[in-house]
């Protein structure tokens, strides 16, 4: 990354989205939420949430203030706000948490707690929107990329809107027809616009430019990745008319959910063809473990949007269509998040601890400070595991569902380990593991490179 800076707070936002993602996983283990209750018992909301928001979302965002200011070749604006904002979604996400809680029956909580929660997470991802979308702006025209992650922003902003309506109608707070006729019609809008729209269309955009640099391919856009930004956008737009519908006191049309879902479905299937060229024009013939974990997380991807478009399948996978969500949530989204992680934070590391004494003392590579084999291992049980209860639930399974998820969260541990090792530097032999003129501590919470906070 020629010329770019690291972002202070990335490592803070990984972090926390890792644990996030250890507690949830470990709910769902040890028996809380869906199939054990019911798919809108709050438990299984409070669950949903601590993964969407705490895993994904906090993922996403710490990702974007590293790689947005490389995708547009500009300085972050706004910077000191990320500091802010991860405070105002962690508590806004514990806040959020505790009224589902309450909604469950756990006393010591209120239910009043849902739209104080929602004011902060409205508030933390605002001012996040602020710095990527200020950004943004400053460095028009946008390249391809950057525009999946404007729309991305854009599916946010809809996202944590009508999430806030729903805090506020599940606590009583409001009573008006049109904000309950949302919470009852628009709960699976609400899931696409964040699921597909802010989390997905924004993986796109950023894997766009990052697979490319990592496989030393041509990044030239092509007429196909054109394509998948207007059917996406598309697709996006026709849902965000839904939820306007709704909230106006109307209804969701039918024939504008089923284009919306065939331009989502195409999006998809172009993509892939993207995907597939990409790795034939790369000039890395042996690409790292980070690729050829991504990749399986793009299979998830696609076999997810193929069981999605046939009606039989899509009708099989249990309360609204839980095995296909589960495999987006679990295959893609998160497959993708631990596998670009597991390059991400080493490669941060390297230049963090490193690069400073580049040319001056005798230095690692990054692949020096992971062992790819023992990580192999972990991915391949986690991808197998998820598929083991994709499956599990078509077929209705609960107990080898909850086998599987144990096996799952054994795997998602083995590979957090492995990135907090890589931090530590506890791969790098001792000769070249700590430089003379190199920091004299990494943390695991904050960059240590000073110069980027000028």
């Amino acid at each position: 990354m020629p010329g770019a800076t690291l972002s202070p707070w990335t490592m803070s936002y990984f972090s926390a989205a890792c644990l996030f993602l250890v507690i949830g996983q470990g709910m769902m283990a040890a028996g809380y939420g869906y199939p054990a209750a019911d798919v809108h018992a709050p438990v299984t909301l409070a669950v949903v949430h601590i993964l969407a928001i705490g895993w994904l979302g906090l993922l996403m965002v710490g990702a974007l203030l590293q790689f947005v200011p490389v995708l547009v070749a500009a300085p972050l604006r706004g910077r000191r706000l990320a500091l802010p904002a991860l405070g105002f979604l962690i508590l806004g996400l514990l806040l959020l948490v505790g009224g589902f809680a309450a909604l469950a029956g756990v006393e010591g909580m209120s239910p009043g707690l849902l739209p104080f929660g929602g004011l902060l997470l409205v508030t933390g991802f605002g001012l996040v929107t602020i710095m990527i979308a200020a950004t943004l702006f400053a460095a028009r025209p946008l390249p391809l990329p950057a525009r999946f992650i404007a729309v991305g922003l854009g599916a946010l902003v809809a996202t944590i809107l009508v999430g806030a309506i729903f805090t506020l109608v599940l606590s009583g707070a409001v009573t008006h027809d049109a904000a309950i006729a949302l919470v009852l019609d628009a709960v699976p809008l609400h899931a696409a616009l964040g699921l597909a729209g802010w989390l997905s269309f924004t993986a796109i955009g950023v894997s766009y430019r990052l697979l490319p640099m990592f496989m030393l391919a041509p990044d030239e856009p092509r007429a196909t990745s054109r394509a998948v930004w207007w059917t996406g956008a598309a697709a996006l737009a026709l849902v965000i008319a839904c939820v306007t519908a709704i909230a106006l006191g109307g209804a969701a049309v039918k024939w504008a959910l089923a284009l919306a879902a065939l331009f989502a479905v195409f999006a998809v299937v172009l993509y892939s063809t993207d995907l597939v060229l990409l790795f034939r024009a790369r000039r890395r013939k042996s690409v790292e473990l980070n690729i050829r974990a991504s990749y399986a997380a793009f299979a998830a991807l696609f076999f997810a949007a193929v069981l999605f478009a046939l009606p039989t399948t899509r009708s099989a996978a249990g309360e609204g269509a839980a095995a296909i969500v589960y495999l987006f949530v679990f295959g893609w989204l998160t497959g993708l998040g631990l596998a670009q992680l597991y390059k991400i934070v080493p490669f941060l590391t390297w230049l963090e601890y490193y690069g400073p004494v580049l040319g001056r003392a005798a230095v690692p590579r990054v692949q020096d400070l992971v062992e790819e084999k023992r990580a192999g291992v972990w991915l391949c049980l986690y991808y197998g595991a998820v598929a083991a209860a994709t499956l599990s639930l078509f077929t209705d399974s609960p107990a080898v569902f909850r086998i599987a998820l144990v096996a799952q969260f054994g795997a998602t541990v083995g590979l957090i380990v492995e990135l907090v090792r890589a931090r530590a530097l506890s791969m790098v032999a001792p000769p070249m593991r700590y430089p003379a003129g190199a920091p004299s501590s990494i943390s695991f919470f904050r960059s240590l490179d000073h110069r980027s906070n000028q």
